[in-house]
């Protein structure tokens, strides 16, 4: 009976909230060592103390005012991230990484394509909406964050960043929580656990950036509707090319294509379009950027009904995947694969 507790005979693994408790802590583990790390480089780069360095890396508004840092620890944190999702993945889910959501063929990189086109359309109509309401002030052009460097090759640093982000934050949030949620809850039905699932992996979502830079209560259930947003194509689809395409496009036009803040962070200042914000916070979200405010949501409502066209238009029709619940296992035994799910997976 104990033994239950923990384990699935059935598809011999852990329990879901085992799983998901195992990898978030190997997670853990990992940024603490690109945390380490990442104290060395501050120290000797900048050539200040043990105690400077833990307080910068401690407080990211003072981080994301160096460019570079700020670049080097979002690849840090893929590798991080790429490295525990495949090792869970491996040892505690028993599945390979490309059931994560990475079946790259023909049809997924069509989705990312779509997906990064999403992001820039949404953003550039905030854009376009907030400056026609009189709501920002264009104050320059072409700006570059990085001392001595022209804007040419400064754009590269955030554009290797908002890369990572959106790749990282997908894997860990839709492609490894969601699908593991899903699945530990799906003696609900499919359709229920799913619903569950999104709803519970966005909550997750939105309290991680409650301690960003500008972060209010109304700008933390923001990203938890951005969680839905950014999972919504997520269990349309059953791949993570439309999340991570929207993500790494929003993100990046968000902050250096309109120079908006980005969920709280003005994380590098090199911008096509420097600003001036204006407006009231309700409706533009302030100093957290757009995500915070009215026109955020409004964009997001608007790009749900743009992706359920576009699956409806290359599927023939809109339904959550219900592949997501159940679980596809690499397991020494053919039998245990053909059984019917367990009701005690969670």
């Amino acid at each position: 009976m104990f033994k239950k507790l923990f384990w699935d005979p059935q598809f011999q693994r852990l329990h879901a909230f085992w799983r998901l408790l195992l990898q978030t802590l190997l997670y853990g583990f990992g940024q603490f060592v690109i945390g380490l790390g990442a104290i060395g480089f501050l120290m000797v780069q900048n050539g200040i103390s043990l105690d400077e360095a833990v307080s910068l890396l401690s407080n990211p508004a003072e981080l994301t005012q160096m460019p570079l840092a700020s670049t080097g620890f979002g690849i840090s944190s893929l590798l991080a991230t790429l490295a525990t999702v495949w090792l869970a993945g491996r040892w505690l889910d028993r599945r390979r990484f490309r059931d994560f959501g990475f079946r790259l063929n023909a049809n997924w990189w069509l989705d990312f394509g779509f997906g990064l086109g999403l992001g820039a359309l949404l953003m550039t109509l905030i854009f376009i909406t907030e400056w026609a309401a009189g709501w920002i002030k264009i104050e320059g052009t072409l700006q570059s964050g990085l001392p001595g460097a022209s804007f040419g090759v400064a754009i590269f640093v955030p554009l290797i960043l908002f890369f990572c982000v959106g790749i990282y934050e997908e894997l860990w949030s839709r492609g490894y929580h969601l699908k593991n949620l899903a699945e530990g809850f799906r003696f609900w039905g499919a359709k229920r656990s799913i619903a569950v699932a999104i709803v519970l992996s966005s909550a997750v979502f939105g309290l991680l950036h409650a301690g960003n830079p500008n972060a209010t209560a109304i700008s933390t259930f923001n990203i938890f509707v951005a969680g839905l947003f950014l999972g919504f194509g997520y269990i349309l689809t059953g791949e993570l090319a439309i999340p991570i395409g929207l993500h790494m496009s929003w993100n990046f036009f968000q902050g250096n294509v309109f120079g908006f803040p980005v969920s709280g962070t003005s994380a590098n200042q090199t911008t096509f379009i420097a600003i001036r914000q204006g407006g009231a916070p309700l409706l533009t979200g302030g100093d957290f950027g757009p995500e915070a405010g009215l026109i955020g949501i409004a964009a997001m409502l608007l790009g749900a009904l743009l992706i359920a066209l576009w699956v409806h238009m290359r599927h023939g029709s809109v339904s959550l995947q219900s592949a997501l619940a159940t679980p596809e296992l690499r397991i020494q035994s053919p039998q245990l694969a053909q059984q019917e799910p367990s009701a005690e997976e969670l």
